[in-house]
């Protein structure tokens, strides 16, 4: 299980670049004037020889300098004592996110999806108009995101739905391995509870089956009932949590 998590956790950095990132010592700095805590956090991914006494304070005082608190990822990878020393240093948890996959011939794909649109590289009017869904307004985000988009280095499946001209819902596939890694399901809020979630995922796992995907992956707050609802309704199962220990101001 812990290859599996690994393979997951080394993905999902390749699906989502920062704006700014930093090497030290088995850990990368990840920072995107705090757009989303995955994408402006530390997280471990080597073997690390410096003593965390050490590390966490150099973290610190990275973030410090670039305005935003320190935030370190806990996946099932990280020692339980890291997490501990954490605690003790009056960081909080936020935003626990459960991992779930599918393999993809045991899919239940029976939603129509004749109205979703794909292309393979991801517009400029598409990251719009999902700021819009998310009622995004930060001038900031909306200048340096699109570069995180566009500098997505895997293959990727961007798909929408459209009515009178203007996207309403969307979703993010992004090719990796034998995996396809579902992302951005959004849907405008008065189109909610028409089924387009459900045809956006089903339409972004059969196209990427046809392109050698064999499994799915995807990440979801922990709490949210009705994505986790549709979720497992396609087939996806739990295979792991992670959570983000934020530093206090």
């Amino acid at each position: 299980m812990e290859a599996s998590i690994k393979k997951i956790e080394d993905m999902s950095l390749n699906a989502w670049p920062s704006h700014k990132m930093e090497l030290y010592d088995g850990w990368i700095l990840r920072f995107s004037y705090f757009y989303t805590h995955r994408t402006n956090s530390v997280e471990q991914f080597g073997t690390s020889s410096l003593p965390w006494r050490e590390k966490i304070p150099y973290c610190e005082n990275v973030y410090k300098r670039l305005g935003t608190p320190a935030i370190f990822k806990i996946s099932p990878l990280v020692s339980p004592d890291f997490d501990y020393t954490l605690e003790n240093r009056g960081y909080e948890i936020q935003h626990t996110t459960d991992v779930m996959t599918l393999c993809l011939r045991d899919a239940r794909l029976t939603a129509a999806f004749d109205d979703v649109q794909f292309t393979e590289a991801i517009p400029d009017s598409w990251i719009f108009s999902l700021f819009d869904l998310k009622k995004m307004t930060n001038p900031v985000h909306r200048e340096v995101v699109p570069s995180m988009y566009h500098a997505i280095p895997k293959e990727t499946l961007c798909a929408s739905v459209q009515k009178n001209g203007k996207i309403i819902a969307t979703g993010l596939g992004i090719l990796d391995r034998d995996f396809i890694g579902i992302y951005a399901i959004h849907v405008k809020e008065e189109f909610r509870g028409q089924g387009l979630a459900r045809q956006i995922c089903t339409g972004l796992l059969k196209e990427g089956k046809k392109r050698g995907a064999e499994n799915a992956y995807l990440q979801v707050v922990h709490g949210n009932a009705p994505a986790r609802s549709l979720y497992t309704s396609l087939g996806f199962h739990d295979l792991y949590t992670y959570w983000f220990r934020v530093q206090p101001v």
